[in-house]
């Protein structure tokens, strides 16, 4: 399984949803759908925007976990 640590990376940048959002070109809700991990993908242009604005790497931002 995937996990979407996007929001221990807003927390760790002090940056609201919203404000991301704004940033990347994305609405608020669809900020939302990838930080509860219902998203069921994710254009490699979305991930490129939203680690510019983190000035992170993927891997901060997504996670493979084993099913259990």
């Amino acid at each position: 399984m995937i996990q979407v640590n996007l929001d221990v990376m807003l927390a760790k940048r002090k940056m609201q949803s919203g404000e991301l959002a704004k940033q990347v070109g994305l609405t608020s809700a669809n900020i939302s759908i990838l930080k509860t991990g219902r998203a069921k993908a994710v254009r490699f242009s979305t991930l490129n925007e939203i680690c510019k604005v983190l000035e992170c790497q993927p891997g901060d931002i997504l996670e493979y976990l084993e099913d259990e």
